[in-house]
């Protein structure tokens, strides 16, 4: 899962994006605004703010450094770009592979071992 935290105005504001199973959330002070899946290189997102300005999340992949960016813009300007690179979503990848590796070994003994 990767995610981008930022504070906006009086705002704490959070994309989260999961490297597997395409489903992109956005969250205002904690309560989920947006969410949609995604399996493609770009995505965006629309929401209100609390004090009812317009926010607009881009996510994407930078052809030239492989980062993932999320650009956040208010009123169509744009307040930052936030990225996280390529060895990041290799290495979380590496552990969720780990993970479910484990996970199947340990069924696979329940199974063959007698009780």
């Amino acid at each position: 899962m990767v995610s981008f935290k930022y504070e906006l105005n009086q705002d704490s504001v959070e994309l989260q994006a999961s490297d597997w199973f395409g489903l992109e959330r956005v969250f205002i002070n904690g309560q989920m605004v947006s969410r949609k899946l995604n399996f493609g290189q770009n995505s965006e997102h629309c929401i209100k703010l609390n004090d009812g300005n317009q926010c607009r999340f881009k996510l994407f992949i930078d052809p030239e450094t492989d980062e993932l960016t999320c650009r956040i813009y208010k009123h169509n300007q744009l307040i930052t770009s936030l990225k996280q690179g390529k060895e990041g979503l290799i290495q979380r990848q590496r552990i969720l592979q780990q993970g479910l590796l484990f996970g199947s070994s340990l069924v696979l003994l329940l199974i063959l071992l007698p009780f």
